[in-house]
């Protein structure tokens, strides 16, 4: 069955902490924890202080989104501040592999991800290294986008390359997914779904997670 991850940019940050606990007993599995550098995007959200505030406070799979350059200068932080999955930019690393390598070496289960406009062979040489792949189906940097049609195909082309290689690797997909949106990525093979506005948006989490459960 898809894990669901609500993305907390679009939470109340004021009660960052009290949100996650109603996802969690919303039924979300994971928590999705966008981090930004205000250089590989235009945004700056939080770093490793808040992840590691919260992480007392949920059981949930911590699923953080390092959208930042050169992120292996910052793995350790994460790792300490209680990071399950810790996602890079193909787009954003100076050694991807190495990158990769610093994570799972730490304990830690390693994304990778890209861009809309980047193809798929640009991470194709680190399957091995990969625990998940997440599908950007927006322009990272920004919440409340509209999901760019074009990146669903790119999913279901990697969960056949993927299934063909017999590889044992989660696609995510984040932007963009609504209730409509994520039916068609189930569809298209995703196993993990983050929601910002989705969610957090609703007046009740648990209602707005099983619709994107399905």
């Amino acid at each position: 069955m898809v894990k669901i991850s609500p993305s907390v940019l679009a939470c109340d940050f004021s009660r960052m902490g009290e949100e996650v606990r109603k996802i969690e007993e919303g039924g979300a599995e994971w928590v999705h924890l966008d981090v930004m550098d205000g250089a590989f995007v235009p945004n700056i959200s939080f770093g490793a202080p808040i992840v590691g505030a919260l992480r007392p406070h949920s059981s949930l799979v911590f699923d953080v989104h390092l959208m930042i350059e050169d992120p292996i200068r910052y793995i350790d932080r994460f790792v300490k501040a209680g990071a399950d999955y810790i996602t890079v930019h193909v787009e954003a690393c100076t050694d991807v592999a190495a990158t990769l390598r610093a994570i799972r070496e730490s304990g830690v289960k390693a994304g990778l991800s890209v861009k809309p406009a980047t193809p798929l062979s640009a991470i194709e040489p680190y399957y091995d290294l990969c625990d998940m792949i997440l599908i950007m189906s927006v322009e990272p940097g920004y919440g409340g986008q509209s999901l760019i049609p074009e990146t669903m195909e790119k999913m279901r082309m990697l969960r056949e390359i993927l299934s063909h290689r017999d590889k044992d690797i989660l696609i995510e997909v984040d932007g963009g997914i609504n209730e409509k949106t994520a039916k068609v990525a189930r569809e298209c093979g995703a196993d993990v779904l983050v929601g910002g506005s989705a969610v957090f948006g609703k007046p009740d989490y648990r209602a707005a997670i099983d619709a994107l459960r399905g």
